[in-house]
């Protein structure tokens, strides 16, 4: 069994006759080789846990088709875990980085605090964040901050003053910030012109469309009413869309809107919204925890993905007026 076990394992200890007779022997009896064995004979359990909340929202959705894009060229086995509640967060923290049990740890979108942080590195299992951060831990974050400021630049340029904005509450239990920071992107773009800010035209909620489509109604009914929404993701632009339906409000002649993310669904609607790598980053992310986790020692990498406005039909310059 010694020379199977190097033939599986492309040892170059075999010789090319020597590993050909085996294979061929293999095949004749129809041998699959055992994979728990061959986990233990490696010393490690080709086990990938990934944390993450909310992941039927499609934002997750497409982070973790990147992931498994990326496992799916390994031997790792994936174990999904999902977050909808601040204490399922803290418990995942806790318990799912053991060593043995998981070889290396991907958390999307949760960014730790620093005893979730220690915890985390005390465990000894490589861990790198996707769209989350903390300074003592590799992560891939999204200029978010950039996104928001990109979103504005693009109305300002079209003629807008009135711009809104619709998002997720700040602070909040599970400490998301992409929502906030497009926001103060936002701010940034229209202080660079010398447009006032109208706090009036900020509105939070939960993540969610219909949330976001009475946000938008409150945004709309406002007198003088912006001429143009920036949502934080476009799920919550599908919000604003569905409220100036509701008030026969014309998309984009009397309103436009930009989007964030651009999920599949924006292309189908023709939506202004701005990309950010969602699939490329779980496919990335998991590329670089397997290099972490075969260099044995953790790589305190920051690297800033990029994001890019897609101009579409729901923005246009505003009516005078």
């Amino acid at each position: 069994m010694g020379t199977v076990s190097r033939v599986l394992n492309e040892s170059p200890r075999v010789s090319e006759s020597t590993r050909q007779r085996v294979l061929r022997v293999m095949d004749e009896l129809d041998y699959a080789p055992n994979p728990f064995a061959r986990r233990l004979s490696l010393g490690k359990t080709l086990t990938l846990a990934v944390i993450v909340p909310f992941f039927t929202r499609p934002s997750f959705v497409e982070r973790l088709r990147g992931v498994e894009a990326a496992i799916s060229e390994t031997e790792y086995d994936l174990v999904l875990y999902n977050v909808e509640t601040v204490t399922k967060r803290d418990a995942c923290f806790e318990s799912v980085p053991r060593s043995g049990r998981i070889d290396g740890l991907l958390i999307l979108s949760l960014s730790p605090n620093d005893d979730h942080a220690d915890h985390l590195r005390a465990s000894g299992v490589p861990t790198v964040l996707v769209d989350a951060d903390h300074r003592d831990l590799p992560r891939l974050i999204v200029d978010d901050i950039g996104g928001g400021r990109m979103a504005t630049q693009h109305l300002i340029e079209l003629g807008h003053e009135r711009i809104g904005f619709v998002g997720d509450t700040f602070p909040n239990a599970f400490n998301f910030t992409s929502s906030y920071h497009r926001y103060l992107g936002c701010r940034r773009a229209l202080a660079a012109v010398g447009i006032a800010e109208n706090e009036d035209y900020y509105a939070t909620g939960e993540h969610a469309m219909d949330v976001a489509r009475e946000l938008s109604h409150r945004l709309l009914s406002l007198k003088p009413r912006p001429t143009a929404i920036i949502a934080a993701s476009d799920t919550q632009a599908l919000g604003v869309l569905e409220a100036a339906r509701d008030r026969g409000i014309a998309v984009p002649d009397e309103l436009s809107v930009v989007g964030y993310d651009d999920i599949e669904i924006a292309e189908y609607l023709d939506l202004t919204t701005v990309r950010q790598p969602l699939f490329e980053s779980g496919w990335h992310g998991t590329h670089r925890l397997l290099t972490v986790i075969d260099e044995g020692e953790p790589d305190m990498f920051r690297e800033q993905l990029h994001v890019e406005l897609v101009v579409r039909g729901t923005t246009v310059a505003p009516k005078c007026g």
